[in-house]
This record gives structure tokens, C-alpha cells and sequence, in this order.
């Protein structure tokens, strides 16, 4: 059988060996013998359901690779017949959301390091050099902020005085000076 056909499996769901969709006899506008365009994902426990369209945005991606049945990569399914991919769902989430439409979206309570981990994993370039550029945008703002430091003397002559208050830079000032 060449690689790239389908074939029935015993429940008559049509399986696609290229791509590893499933079709099932009845499923709402499928034809039999063609090709699912879902694809079913277990990342880490949690199931994603998405397209192959979807997947295939980046054709340099281990997820268009995975579309692909690319005999190079071994890929492991669960009893549902979803790939099995070890990496955290917390943060596949954004990953797949910048597939579908181009944005990306991260939650407050996640890392944008942990997005760009995702994305290398995932060799999607363009959503890792707009995690690099965003995490490099966020570190200049913070390195922009002006650090406020508090000094206390907490003995000294007035001379000294005099002279530390006369060798400062502007925007200092002083509270609570008691003789």
C-alpha cells in the first residue's frame, strides 16, 4: 500500500497514513475515503482538537512535520488516536492560538519564557522572534526605571554633612535631618 493513501481501519474509520487524520463513516460532511481535517493532540495530558491547516502555517514546525507523517519523526498516539507530545499544555495553549490567527496572546500568569521555550521546541520562527522581541521590549522598559536608593547616615559632623550635600547629584534629597 503506498504511504500517502488511506485505508479503512476495522471500526471503518478512514485513516490517512500521510497525515494521521481520521475520518469516520457518518461524521458530519465527510465523504468516505477522504481525509479528516482535524487533528486531535494530547500535549502533556490535555487534548487539543485543531486543523491541519492549522498546524501546517510553518512548514520548518515539528507540528507540520507531525502533519506530514514525516517517517524521521516518531510519533507516539494515545488509545484516541491523538499524538502524544511531552511538553506543558499551559503553555502549548498560546502557541497553537498564534497558529490559528496569527496573535499572539499570553495570560498574565504565564512566562513569555516559557512561550518561547514552547515555540523553539516547536521550530516556529516567526512566533520566536516575536517572543524574543517582546521579552527584549519588556527588559529595556524595565531597565529604563529609575532605582531608588535610600541612604542613612546615621552619624556624621556637620562638616561632613556639608560636604556629602555639596558632592551630590541633583535629585536627591534628604528627610528627616536631625542635629
Amino acid at each position: 500500500m503506498a504511504e500517502n493513501s488511506c485505508e479503512l481501519n476495522g471500526s471503518g474509520a478512514s485513516i490517512c497514513r500521510r497525515c494521521a487524520a481520521v475520518t469516520t463513516p457518518g461524521e458530519r460532511g465527510s465523504t468516505p475515503g477522504v481525509v479528516s481535517k482535524w487533528v486531535r493532540l494530547n500535549v502533556g495530558g490535555t487534548c487539543f482538537l485543531t486543523t491541519r491547516q492549522t498546524l501546517c502555517r510553518d512548514p520548518k514546525s515539528f507540528l507540520y512535520r507531525l502533519c506530514q507523517a514525516d517517517p524521521d519523526l516518531d510519533s507516539d498516539k494515545d488509545e484516541t488516536g491523538a499524538y502524544l507530545i511531552d511538553r506543558d499544555p499551559t503553555y502549548f495553549g498560546p502557541v497553537l492560538n498564534y497558529l490559528r490567527h496569527g496573535k499572539l496572546v499570553i495570560n498574565k500568569d504565564l512566562a513569555e519564557e516559557g512561550v518561547l521555550e514552547e515555540a523553539e521546541f516547536y521550530n516556529i520562527t516567526s512566533l520566536i522572534k516575536l517572543v524574543k522581541d517582546r521579552i527584549r521590549e519588556r527588559d529595556s522598559k524595565t531597565s529604563q526605571v529609575p532605582v531608588k536608593h535610600v541612604y542613612r547616615v546615621l552619624q556624621c559632623q556637620e562638616e561632613e554633612l556639608t560636604q556629602m550635600v555639596s558632592t551630590m547629584s541633583d535629585g536627591w534629597k534628604f528627610e528627616q535631618v536631625n542635629w
